[in-house]
């Protein structure tokens, strides 16, 4: 069959050719339309639990990460030069398309009591306009008899200061989210050229825009750094210009094909989905390095070029085929999880690998007809003397140091094991960037001064409509201010927000701005701070500052209350300890037949995306094996050839994983990925060194010994040109500035020389160990 298909496209190469290149047109057409997406994370399914909690959470009280905070230190804020630049910066953020408010030091209000009608009114604490350092001085004595702002606004011992930034949602999930946050950065640059003093710059928007645009623009610069090294590699291998060229265009119709499916199945460029063109290159260029040189092959056989381009197609075809689709498989087996990202991103990859297949099998014998028969020089690599050489080596040592392979392999894999019980599942929002990235460590800065910036919610709901109005509502407060307590203690986090805060400021003012007074009403002065905090009639449009965050920290309902909690960036395995403390102490406080507490928030969709990620990832690996394996069975009909070649491609991962352990990488969503990567890839050379043994097999009468050396001399050469391309194209990552980027880079290229040499050397071994016992009439079978 593939004989009558390699004769079908070289009569009809020129009709092949031109369809290829309108539908190449028309997928670039496509591919052009694709958008990046700006969404923070699709980890978690629309129906997982804590994703429909946090839905519910944003529908009552509005985004909980839409914050950006800039902080500074110093203990000369409060000269009146440098108070005016910080007051000069507050006033250029709000200015700042998008901003929707700006919190700092030089916004801070108080409340003053009015008698005469019975309501709190706001006053700024700082004037619009200080005249000498003495007024500064007094209102920076009024500023810190508000313990409302300690640790919310400023650190006392730290003379650290922050202001908050509010970002509009709609625009955070938009291509314009860049200029904003690079405005705010030019204001608070700008504000360091005057003072001298530096800014630090974090939060969630900030966060998810330079890291999100920053991979995106590195993508780019491999994606095109992968194609240069793999044509400088090329080109040293085939010594032929057009040869390279021709490999070049077969993965850069696949690029184009790839980002035009995206295009067609409606998705856009994610983070995960970023990979696919690179991840199209890695595996087109082998398709091209196993046809070329099988081309080449046959040609010096026979010195007939058309029947060379026939053998190319007829014994290529099929092995590119398979290779094709278990790695297909490898990546289309995260579109079984139910994470929207992982569907995309197997989705897209799985067609995509089996398209560039289909590029390749046209595109590559239409042109080669073309071309001139190749020369001497062009086929030169095939007699190379130093891979020739290695290729006698490896045959040595499989037919006769058998025993020293397994022992080898066994001490291997002893130390992977012992690696991978020191191996963590363990990630950060940020634990990719270097440790002297200034995100990183303007967020350690926040982490030391102010408890962290990633935000944690906390739902009380009292179960009934109104169950937060009148005094009632006192006693429930108190448990809040408990619960805030406990939640303020722990050394990774913040003192909660909460109405309970805003009480304790209102009967400070309502006691003439005391500070000894900040704290709850009682059910005694509980009514009459409570008259002074209700609106006037006929002006609830015109609430005072108090009123609006109270209102903004109890849904219209009075039913539920929402305590925030800013946080450090604590990792998946110390988080869900610290939440389980606070669940602990909220169950001591609120009997849950009357009350239900929720922990929801950013911080809890993180963990929970992590955590399904990395499970998703796990069972796809799982599925990915256990389809390969029926695919092997399929093509070889023997499980004798299945375990023989499952074997080699299990025992890189293990390896991996327990280097892994060593090295102190662990389990994320970004070193997870390397595993799918690499067993992907690595089984093609299992079955293109398998398919090519079988094809000898009856040319040495069914010789098992004879064909295994054979073949290791003549797909050898293929298969170490291919590892060498493979690796270079990988470990190109290794110059990403993230460190998952970066792993991805050295890990996948460290499975991939593992499993070269585990083909090459365990994979013959293995044959012959289990290979039929010789025939008495025939010998060797």
């Amino acid at each position: 069959m593939w004989k009558r298909l390699g004769e079908f496209v070289l009569k009809f190469r020129m009709i092949l050719l031109v369809l290829l290149l309108a539908v190449t047109a028309v997928m670039g057409y496509y591919a052009s339309q694709v958008k990046l997406s700006y969404e923070f994370s699709k980890a978690i399914p629309t129906d997982n639990p804590k994703y429909k909690e946090y839905v519910a959470f944003k529908a009552k009280f509005g985004d909980d990460g839409n914050l950006l905070v800039a902080g500074i230190q110093t203990d000369s804020l409060f000269d009146l030069k440098i108070y005016e630049a910080y007051k000069e910066l507050h006033q250029q953020l709000k200015k700042i398309d998008h901003v929707e408010d700006v919190l700092s030091v030089s916004s801070a209000v108080l409340l003053r009591k009015d008698s005469l009608t019975e309501k709190l009114l706001a006053e700024k604490i700082f004037a619009d306009s200080i005249s000498s350092q003495l007024v500064l001085d007094s209102a920076v004595h009024v500023f810190y008899n508000y313990p409302f702002y300690r640790s919310l606004l400023y650190n006392p011992q730290a003379h650290a200061y922050l202001a908050a930034v509010r970002i509009n949602k709609e625009i955070l999930n938009s291509p314009g989210r860049t200029k904003v946050v690079a405005d705010i950065t030019a204001a608070t640059k700008e504000f360091e050229k005057k003072t001298n003093i530096e800014v630090h710059l974090s939060g969630l928007p900030l966060i998810r825009t330079v890291v999100a645009d920053r991979i995106q623009n590195e993508m780019k610069y491999f994606l095109f750094g992968s194609l240069l090294l793999s044509a400088l590699i090329l080109l040293l291998f085939f010594r032929s210009i057009s040869t390279t060229l021709l490999s070049l265009l077969v993965v850069i119709f696949g690029v184009v094909w790839a980002l035009g499916i995206l295009q067609l199945c409606g998705y856009k460029i994610t983070l995960l989905t970023a990979l696919i063109p690179c991840l199209v290159v890695v595996i087109g260029v082998p398709n091209c390095i196993y046809f070329i040189n099988k081309y080449h092959t046959s040609y010096l056989k026979d010195g007939d070029k058309h029947q060379a381009l026939v053998d190319m197609v007829s014994k290529m075809g099929v092995v590119t085929l398979f290779c094709n689709l278990t790695a297909a498989i490898g990546f289309a087996v995260f579109a079984l999880t139910k994470s929207a990202i992982l569907k995309e991103f197997g989705v897209v990859a799985g067609i995509s690998i089996m398209l560039i297949f289909i590029i390749s099998f046209i595109l590559l014998p239409a042109a080669l007809s073309y071309l001139p028969a190749p020369k001497a020089a062009q086929t030169k690599y095939l007699n190379n003397r130093w891979i020739t050489n290695f290729l006698l080596r490896v045959e040595h040592w499989v037919i006769h140091h058998k025993r020293t392979v397994y022992v080898v392999t066994a001490a291997c894999l002893t130390f992977a094991i012992i690696g991978i019980f020191k191996l963590k599942s363990v990630s950060f929002i940020v634990d990719d960037l270097p440790t002297t990235d200034k995100i990183y460590t303007d967020l350690k800065f926040f982490e030391k001064n102010f408890h962290g910036v990633m935000p944690l919610e906390i739902v009380v709901d009292t179960k009934k409509r109104y169950g937060l109005a009148g005094m009632k509502a006192l006693a429930v407060f108190e448990k809040v201010d408990s619960l805030s307590g406990y939640i303020a203690a722990q050394p990774e986090m913040n003192r909660p927000l909460s109405v309970a805060e805003g009480l304790k400021f209102a009967k400070q003012a309502f006691f003439d701005g005391d500070s000894a007074n900040y704290l709850l009403p009682n059910s005694f002065d509980g009514a009459f701070v409570g008259e002074y905090l209700r609106p006037a009639k006929g002006d609830s449009n015109n609430k005072n500052s108090l009123s609006k965050m109270i209102t903004s920290f109890i849904d219209t309902a009075r039913q539920s209350t929402r305590i925030s909690v800013n946080m450090a960036d604590v990792g998946t395995e110390k988080l869900p300890v610290l939440l389980k403390g606070i669940e602990q102490r909220a169950n001591q406080l609120f009997d849950t037949a009357a009350y239900k507490v929720q922990l929801t928030g950013t911080s809890i969709t993180f963990l929970e995306g992590s955590r399904f990620i990395v499970n998703g990832l796990k069972e796809s690996i799982f599925w990915a094996f256990l389809l390969i394996a029926l695919c092997m069975l399929y093509l070889f009909r023997s499980v004798r050839i299945l375990l023989c070649s499952l074997i080699p491609n299990l025992i890189p991962l293990v390896i991996t994983a327990g280097i892994m352990g060593w090295a102190g990488v662990p389990l994320k969503p970004s070193t997870v990925l390397v595993f799918s990567v690499a067993l992907g890839i690595a089984i093609d050379i299992t079955i293109r060194f398998l398919v090519n043994y079988k094809q000898e097999l009856p040319s040495y009468e069914n010789n098992i010994a004879k064909t295994v050396s054979v073949t290791i001399r003549h797909t050898g050469l293929s298969i170490v040109y291919t590892a060498l391309v493979l690796i270079a194209g990988f470990i190109i990552f290794c110059g990403s500035s993230f460190g998952g980027t970066k792993a991805l880079g050295w890990l996948t290229s460290a499975t991939l020389m593992i499993a070269t040499l585990t083909n090459l050397v365990l994979l013959p071994v293995l044959l012959l160990a289990l290979a039929p016992k010789p025939s008495r009439k025939h010998g060797t079978t």
